[in-house]
């Protein structure tokens, strides 16, 4: 039975849940609300609650699990000499699950009988010509070791779909039964209704802190599998960046880094001028009819999309400092893709995330700093300079750090308007490219995921990630100092 299906049974039978426990505690009662211990609505929401929490609960863990099991089945099925010598099993598994998926699809379209799947052979059928017919393209050949697995793969899904289903709906069921059967006078439901939503608070209150756990152990299991592979040192300190999936790859990250960085900086020094300054005359000097034009329209530039801002790089803002800074002008600049290109557009895209922040920021010191300021002869700028903004320095070092971090995450415009070339050079006029433009270079197409090319991006990640947290911690530091001063 498909997922969508069983959730929608589940809900409707939570819908009847809450129906059903509600009549029975008020007929417990004898109609009299009054005589039971809460309020008619908890009882039905006990129902429902029982009905659906532990059952999506299941549902969802199944569904994570189910299929890591029956990869890790089939793929101790396939035999080493299924494997061609160029590719790996995580390859092979790829071409078993399309397979399978081209089974499915070609049973669901009548071309092939549901019960002559399993008798499918390479040898009397054209599979590949089979599949195409359904949307399913495979580069080669399908062998029969590759088939063989496909069809278990398929039978394992199927039989892990019926046993899921159900699985979740007896438990649906049964939690229905046991709330609705404690659904009487004496029955404390306000309680367990309020003490499961305090639970279910709690566990989206962890989601967040247990997908940073897992996005971490990830990075970490996946750069010990690279550092065993290629030597830490010429990691971390190689100057040259060539990687080559024939062998023979040089991986030094701090030509990365350092286009990394050098973007980042022009972009916040674009920013963080024009972003804050924008802030301090929306908030203390802009009428209100300004402010209520101003501020939407600066926000609307957050709401553009990244490729909008590479393309505006790549087509516009590039060929315009070509034309300054190039062979026809200084001489600086050979190409429209540079550090300076693509550091500009950030820097542009990076303003509402300083200005609308730090102006929040500024708006929320007391009123009384200023008329105390005012009351003994500061004029307005020198309230402003030694006053407000000292006060709202912990948060604007906040979206300064949030603008940092933006760009240093950013992809799409250092990829249309930096380039691709990893180089340490000072001149902000040539081609270069940051990490997250290698990470994402290096996990397109077909890669061997157990090949240092490959497994180089967690690294990369992971190097990132540290970077990020350092920061986070030098403005903790910053914003700690000056909130004892100012509180």
């Amino acid at each position: 039975m498909p997922v969508l299906w069983i959730v929608l049974i589940i809900l409707a039978l939570a819908v009847v849940g809450y129906i059903m426990g509600r009549q029975r505690a008020l007929a417990s009662a004898g109609g009299d609300s009054r005589k039971l211990h809460s309020l008619p609505s908890y009882y039905g929401s006990s129902v429902a609650i029982f009905t659906v929490v532990f059952s999506l609960l299941v549902l969802v863990c199944w569904l994570i699990i189910q299929p890591i099991v029956i990869n890790n089945s089939v793929a101790s099925t396939i035999p080493d000499t299924a494997i061609p010598e160029a590719s790996s099993l995580g390859l092979v598994m790829s071409d078993v699950r399309r397979v399978a998926n081209g089974l499915d699809l070609a049973v669901a379209g009548g071309a092939i009988p549901a019960n002559e799947v399993s008798e499918i052979s390479t040898e009397d059928t054209d599979l590949r010509g089979l599949l195409a017919s359904v949307g399913v393209a495979l580069g080669s050949d399908v062998s029969e070791p590759v088939l063989d697995a496909a069809q278990g793969y398929r039978n394992l899904s199927k039989t892990g779909n019926i046993l899921m289903t159900v699985v979740v709906l007896a438990i649906a069921v049964g939690g229905f039964i046991f709330a609705f059967l404690r659904s009487h006078k004496d029955f404390r439901a306000r309680n367990v209704v309020e003490t499961s939503i305090r639970y279910l608070l709690i566990l989206a209150a962890s989601i967040a802190i247990l997908t940073t756990i897992g996005i971490v152990l990830s990075l970490i299991f996946n750069t010990i599998d690279f550092f065993t592979l290629y030597p830490a040192s010429d990691f971390f300190f190689g100057t040259t960046w060539s990687p080559s999936f024939g062998g023979g790859s040089q991986l030094g990250i701090i030509p990365l880094l350092w286009g990394t960085m050098y973007i980042s900086i022009i972009a916040l020094a674009v920013a963080v001028p024009i972003g804050l300054f924008a802030a301090v005359y929306l908030s203390e000097y802009a009428s209100p009819k300004m402010r209520s034009f101003a501020k939407p329209l600066i926000e609307v530039l957050a709401g553009i999309p990244t490729i909008v801002y590479g393309l505006f790089a790549l087509l516009t803002v590039g060929p315009l400092l070509l034309q300054v800074f190039g062979p026809n002008g200084t001489g600086w600049m050979g190409a429209a893709s540079s550090v300076m290109t693509a550091g500009l557009v950030m820097g542009i895209m990076l303003i509402p995330f300083v200005s609308s922040l730090s102006d929040d920021i500024i708006n929320a010191v007391p009123q009384a700093m200023r008329d105390g300021a005012l009351g003994l002869g500061a004029t307005k700028s020198e309230t402003v300079k030694q006053v407000v903004l000292p006060a709202a320095l912990p948060g604007i070092v906040g979206a300064i750090l949030l603008a940092a971090s933006r760009a240093i995450g950013e992809t799409m415009i250092v990829v249309l308007g930096a380039g691709a070339a990893a180089r340490l050079s000072l001149n902000p006029f040539e081609a270069m490219t940051t990490v997250t433009a290698k990470i994402v270079s290096q996990l397109t197409g077909d890669a061997d995921f157990s090949s240092p090319e490959a497994l180089v991006a967690f690294s990369l990640g992971m190097t990132l990630f540290v970077i990020t947290l350092a920061l986070n911690v030098l403005a903790l530091y910053i914003v700690r100092k000056y909130r004892e001063q100012y509180e």
